[in-house]
């Protein structure tokens, strides 16, 4: 019986791609005195496309537009520490987010995150979302040492929860960190569907919408 439930964060309960276009369309507002000599969409569209759905860091990002743009008066850190510092305003969730999570809660499923990337941007993330209260653990691969899909990331959230792998489901976005590296740890995992990679057909289950996630946990209670 399922005890645990444990998310991945991107792609999962934060919306990336429109909290990413909502935090670089108002970078561009807030520091157009430096990027006014670039058109906003053409700056706009170059920063997705060297962002590469978040898999390259922002250093490298800012450093090309720095180049490409000719940007002058600010430089790429500076770009980079007002990404650091501001997207967590820009964060938007996915649909039923807080109510799926509380209904979790009231069902007395122990819940955590288990996120790739940089420990205190993923923790604001977190906080933008408003949603740390929820978790009994929130583990982010720069702070654990290890990254999904390596199996010790998902032991160690299921350890700290008391738990064991077979009593917990995980849920992500990402064929081979998410649900391989879940499966692989001994954990049913469930895809959440995203346009960005191709089906993830070992996963257990796929969902569109979080509030599909609690029938499929009382279906596996049976």
């Amino acid at each position: 019986m399922v005890k645990s439930v444990l998310f991945d964060l991107d792609g999962t309960l934060l919306d990336r791609d429109t909290s990413i276009q909502e935090f670089i369309t108002a970078q561009y507002d807030r520091l157009i005195a430096h990027l006014n000599h670039i058109p906003k969409a053409t700056y706009i569209t170059r920063f997705l496309e060297l962002d590469c759905h978040g898999y390259i860091w922002k250093d490298r990002v800012y450093q090309d537009l720095v180049s490409e743009f000719a940007i002058m008066g600010i430089g790429w850190q500076e770009l980079l520490e007002d990404y650091e510092t501001q997207f967590q305003f820009h964060c938007v969730s996915f649909h039923f987010l807080k109510e799926t999570l509380s209904g979790l809660k009231q069902h007395g499923y122990l819940l955590g995150i288990v996120t790739n990337g940089l420990g205190h941007f993923q923790a604001r993330a977190i906080d933008g979302l408003g949603i740390r209260d929820y978790f009994d653990v929130i583990l982010i691969s720069e702070v654990e040492g290890v990254r999904k899909p390596q199996p010790e990331i998902f032991r160690r959230a299921t350890n700290r929860l008391g738990v064991t792998a077979q009593d917990s489901v995980f849920i992500g976005d990402h064929p081979e960190a998410d649900i391989i590296g879940a499966k692989n740890a001994g954990m049913m995992a469930i895809w959440k569907r995203s346009p960005h990679w191709m089906e993830a057909k070992e996963a257990d289950a796929i969902i569109n919408e979080l509030n599909e996630i609690p029938y499929i946990l009382q279906v596996n209670r049976r």
